[in-house]
């Protein structure tokens, strides 16, 4: 890699109010050369855009990267390869790129991707991270809700993963966090009712976007959540 190669830096952009971007992401953001946005190859819409565009350059260039909405594994890695070549190319041009994540680019993120993917390309490509707040950060914070304290644990876990494995989790923990609730979440909620832990789980949807919900009484939360929709479930005290 040339000396002269730009750096890729993974922001989080928090959870989608504009406001809790950290001021390291937005020092960043008003640096860059390049915006990295990844989107449908069906259209240019980046929520994570949306959230981070106030804090941008006016005039700074703007690239999508493009993924096809399909489970198809090969089909997203060869997305996922041509991407990348396009962001190595960029930052062979010495551009400074800034691939914006929804919540913090570690946790459940398409960085991740990115990430292993320019590395297999060249090794010693500059990387940098910049952590964002997440979404379950941001409604306890709005909820008022205690993740954890003292002794206690705190488990993090995806609806997408069995709900018997995820049950067995629940038995073995204080505190828990289920993001990805749009999948599954009928037999989330009766692994709620089989744990005793269905009174204490809240339920959050687009918080602090249009159409935000927030739900103590599971009950109440739609029986197909939006894809930005998480649980949280505080042991009871």
């Amino acid at each position: 890699m040339s000396a002269l190669s730009g750096t890729l830096y993974g922001i989080g952009v928090g959870p989608g109010d504009p406001d809790l971007l950290t001021i390291k992401a937005t020092k960043v953001l008003a640096n860059v050369d390049i915006v990295l946005a990844a989107s449908s190859t069906k259209n240019d819409y980046s929520t994570a855009l949306s959230i981070a565009e106030p804090h941008m350059q006016s005039d700074v260039e703007v690239v999508h990267l493009g993924f096809p909405m399909t489970r198809d594994e090969q089909v997203l890695l060869h997305a996922w390869e041509e991407n990348a070549k396009i962001v190595a190319s960029l930052l062979r041009q010495g551009k400074n790129c800034a691939f914006l994540t929804l919540g913090d680019p570690l946790i459940y993120s398409t960085f991740g991707y990115l990430k292993r993917t320019l590395e297999a390309i060249d090794p010693s490509f500059a990387i940098a991270i910049v952590p964002g707040i997440t979404s379950y950060q941001a409604s306890a914070a709005r909820t008022g809700t205690i993740l954890c304290e003292s002794g206690e644990n705190l488990l993090l876990a995806s609806g997408v993963r069995a709900t018997e494995d995820t049950q067995q989790l629940l038995n073995r923990v204080d505190n828990a966090v289920i993001l990805k609730t749009y999948k599954n979440f009928a037999e989330l909620k009766e692994l709620l009712r089989k744990t005793n832990r269905k009174d204490s789980a809240i339920f959050i949807s687009r918080l602090g976007m249009e159409g935000e919900i927030i739900a103590r009484n599971i009950d109440d939360a739609p029986e197909k959540p939006h894809y930005f929709s998480h649980m949280l479930i505080p042991v009871t005290k």
